[in-house]
């Protein structure tokens, strides 16, 4: 495939007070777009779910990964959003050439990566640095 295969990362799970922080990653196929994808906050929870299904049987890989209590106890919640994301890009069938993370911090991975409306302009591995 000529395509570059970017992935992207989010989390959730940093507001509670308990339970684990969830991250995911997702190759899209650039071959099938999905029609109606946006910010997860400005879908309905019924859009949300058809999507959810419909990501996951088109996407090129898609993977979760999380940090439990204990970690984020031991880390803080920060560290232990970004291990989930790194988690959940080291889970993908498939290796990324770039990973946006829709956030103002990288997680530690071996693929470029970059986070926030700037992300593509990192051109190496960024670790925990801040990006602007």
């Amino acid at each position: 495939m000529s395509e570059r295969l970017v992935c992207g990362v989010d989390e959730v799970g940093r507001g509670p007070l308990a339970g684990p922080v969830v991250a995911a990653a997702v190759i899209l196929d650039p071959t099938r777009p999905i029609a109606g994808l946006a910010d997860s906050k400005k879908l309905t929870e019924g859009r949300r779910e058809r999507l959810s299904g419909e990501i996951r049987a088109r996407a090129l890989a898609w993977s979760l990964g999380r940090a439990e209590v204990m970690e984020i106890d031991a880390m803080n919640i920060l560290q232990a959003s970004l291990l989930a994301m790194q988690r959940a890009v080291a889970g993908l069938a498939v290796r990324p050439d770039k990973v946006f993370v829709d956030g103002k911090f990288c997680p530690d991975i071996p693929s470029p990566v970059g986070a926030g409306k700037d992300a593509f302009s990192c051109t190496e591995n960024t670790g925990n640095r801040y990006i602007r």
